[in-house]
């Protein structure tokens, strides 16, 4: 992903979430050296994510596919191309909040060999000012097959 990315990376955003990244958070992922790519479908921005590199492990930050193209398989070929890139880097650990209120994604993840290690409470904001929890969730790269 580059700055030239943002404003196609924003409408997948926006249409993606209800409650979607700014897009000077997601200038500030890329400012910080966040590595941060796109998934392009017939020359279109369909896809995007930005993952957070620490000692041992990567943290998925942001994961987003447009609503136009969902269930295609395009944010298992997108998470899986993340999780590679995290081994080539010897990462040992991916970790991730998702919403249970996004249940397509809590399924992805599962099946992908993730696991609930925890909740965030009141983590993300939702309808009307109220809050919802996050699940953490956690995968062992080491032990992927990828």
């Amino acid at each position: 992903m580059r700055e030239a990315d943002l404003d196609g990376v924003m409408r997948v955003e926006n249409r993606g979430y209800p409650h979607p990244w700014s897009r000077g958070t997601m200038r500030d992922c890329l400012h910080a050296g966040y590595s941060a790519w796109v998934m392009e479908q017939d020359g279109e921005l369909v896809a995007h994510a930005v993952l957070s590199f620490g000692p041992g492990e990567v943290h998925l930050l942001n994961l987003c596919v447009d609503p136009q193209v969902q269930s295609k398989g395009l944010g298992r070929q997108l998470l899986r191309a993340m999780m590679r890139m995290a081994k080539l880097r010897n990462v040992e650990q991916m970790l991730l909040e998702v919403r249970p209120s996004n249940t397509a994604a809590v399924a992805l993840y599962n099946s992908e060999g993730f696991n609930e290690i925890g909740r965030r409470p009141r983590y993300y904001p939702a309808a009307d000012g109220a809050r919802e929890d996050a699940i953490v969730m956690a995968i062992e790269l080491s032990i992927t097959s990828l």
